[in-house]
This record gives C-alpha cells, sequence and structure tokens, in this order.
C-alpha cells in the first residue's frame, strides 16, 4: 500500500502549522499523528469501504481524514479549535466534494449537525455507520459512550485512546480496569479488535501510551428476542453506577450508599434492594466487578419494574 497521507511526518506536520501561525495546543489535546503505517492500520481495523460515511472527531490538520477519505464515500469531521478550519479547507481541497467540518465541541454534536452537514455534500444523504478518530484524550471514554447512545447509526467506533482508556472499555468482570463505565460500553457495543501506539508516532509526543480500540455495536435483547428498551438500559447503567460507588463494599452496601443518597426516589429503591437483589437472582455479598453483563441487565429490569 503506498502513503496515504503526505501530512503524516512531524516535518510535515509542523510545515502546515507554521504556515498558518499555529502551534499545537497543550489545552486542547492536540497531538498530531505522524506516522503512515499507523494510518493504514486504523482505516484496516475500521474496515472503511466506499459505500461508508465516516465520523470523525478531532480531525487536526486533516492527517488521518485524508486517509479515510481515501478509502471512504463521505467523511464528517468535528472539530471544537476555530484556528484549524482553514487548515483543513487547505489540506483537504481535493475532497470538497466528500468532506464536511462541523466547527463544534464533540460532545455538542447533535443529530442536526450531522444531517445539516451531509446535506452540504453529494446525495444519498447517509447517516455515519463508522466513528474512526484519534480521539482528544481527556474526552475520549465520554464521547465513545456518548455517541454509542446518541447516534443509533454507528455501527462501529475505530479509536485512538489512552492505553488506560482502552484497558476500560476491553476489560472484563474480575480485572482492576472494569468498572461502571466499561458496563455501560458493553451495553451497546463489544471490543472487536486493537493495537498499541507509542508516544513517538505523535507530534508533540504525549506522554502516555495510546492504543487503538475497535468496538462493535451489539444490539442486546430479552428474553424473547425483543431488542432491550432504552429506559431498561439507562437503568441497568443506573445499577452498574451504584455497585460500583464503593468498590470495597459489598454489592448490597454499595448501593445502598449509594441510592440512599439521592433523595426521597432514592431512599425508596435503597429500602427495595434486597428484593430488587433477590429477583434478579444476583448475591447482595458480592462485589459490583464480580457480575457479567447479564447481571446487570437483569438488576436494570428490576429496578425498572420498581418504577425507579
Amino acid at each position: 500500500m503506498g502513503k496515504l497521507s503526505p501530512l503524516a511526518s512531524a516535518s510535515a506536520t509542523r510545515a502546515v502549522l507554521e504556515a498558518h501561525g499555529l502551534t499545537a495546543k497543550y489545552s486542547l489535546g492536540q497531538n498530531f499523528l505522524v506516522n503512515d503505517a499507523i494510518l493504514q492500520k486504523i482505516v484496516a481495523l475500521a474496515e472503511v469501504a466506499p459505500v461508508d460515511t465516516v465520523l470523525e472527531v478531532g480531525p487536526g490538520i486533516g492527517t488521518l481524514t485524508m486517509a479515510l477519505l481515501q478509502h471512504a464515500g463521505r467523511v464528517v469531521s468535528v472539530e471544537r479549535d476555530p484556528d484549524l478550519s482553514a487548515v483543513l479547507a487547505e489540506t483537504l481541497a481535493p475532497w470538497a466534494d466528500r468532506f464536511a467540518l462541523v466547527q463544534k465541541d464533540a460532545l455538542d454534536l447533535t443529530v442536526d449537525d450531522l444531517r445539516d452537514a451531509l446535506g452540504r455534500l453529494d446525495p444519498p444523504e447517509t447517516a455515519p455507520g463508522k466513528l474512526v478518530a484519534n480521539l482528544p484524550y481527556a474526552v475520549a471514554a465520554t464521547v465513545v459512550l456518548d455517541y454509542f447512545e446518541r447516534f443509533p447509526s454507528l455501527g462501529s467506533a475505530t479509536v485512538m485512546v489512552q492505553k488506560e482508556v482502552a484497558d476500560r472499555m476491553a476489560a472484563v468482570p474480575g480485572t482492576k480496569n472494569y468498572g461502571a463505565y466499561t458496563v455501560k460500553l458493553r451495553l451497546y457495543a463489544e471490543p472487536a479488535g486493537r493495537f498499541g501506539v507509542g508516544p513517538g508516532n505523535f507530534f508533540p509526543p504525549p506522554r502516555v501510551e495510546s492504543a487503538v480500540l475497535r468496538l462493535d455495536r451489539r444490539p442486546l435483547c430479552g428474553a424473547g428476542g425483543e431488542p432491550l428498551a432504552a429506559s431498561t438500559l439507562k437503568a441497568a447503567a443506573i445499577m452498574a453506577d451504584a455497585a460500583f460507588a464503593n468498590r470495597r463494599k459489598t454489592l448490597s452496601n454499595s448501593c445502598k450508599t449509594y441510592f440512599a443518597s439521592r433523595g426521597a426516589q432514592g431512599a425508596r429503591i435503597a429500602a427495595a434492594l434486597p428484593q430488587l437483589l433477590e429477583q434478579a437472582a444476583v448475591d447482595p455479598k458480592i462485589r459490583g466487578e464480580a457480575l457479567a453483563l447479564e447481571d446487570f441487565i437483569r438488576l436494570g429490569t428490576e429496578l425498572e419494574a420498581l418504577g425507579a
């Protein structure tokens, strides 16, 4: 495979920034990828194809975007830094008919924003099916879970994140990295591939190890085969927060502490916990990290039955 992006070197990245009077902004977590071989591995892991509309967060100067545009049908990128709009208009000019930029904080992105951006491109207006991004590390975990929750068209996310975040995303029950976040993410998606990326692949180099992780959406179904309702998923997420509110406590005590501090409604749930745990067939004396996803779904179902 030939080089995907001529921007994928420290010298080229520095030259583009200097030409626009810019430097990397540490406050925005800007670490630009400068290894084309990593770009190739990202595109391959994400299985980007001409039929795909790809959503990217934090395109920077367009290094990964350029690689995506050579494989995808269209790319919509969300960038918070207003100084990079002119840079992207220049570096991605050859693909202007297939690239749209949303100038916004990624956490504020809406379905309407995506629809408007895609409306500026050639039809059909296909909603993004894949998230592929070198994510700003400060918001990476939040963005991935939030997007799986709010953008049902996304079938997968292939994202560069801090290694510790990838460990949390891919953790299994009984391990130290398994927690409420892991459970909440697993309600929507499961890991489907990973590789590590060292600091030397970025300009400037971050002080942490990174990893690219692919997550595939996996709709969860009830006993009858019907997809679980959004309200059930939300209730299961609440039970995950409660179970891990204090990792050193038993499930019963952690949940009781969590709900007891949440007003009259929480106090009502705390009082009903023995019955809730019994109905869900979960041992109150174990700890949250011992519970599998199916346990949290049963707990969420019983919490929902309480009218919570």
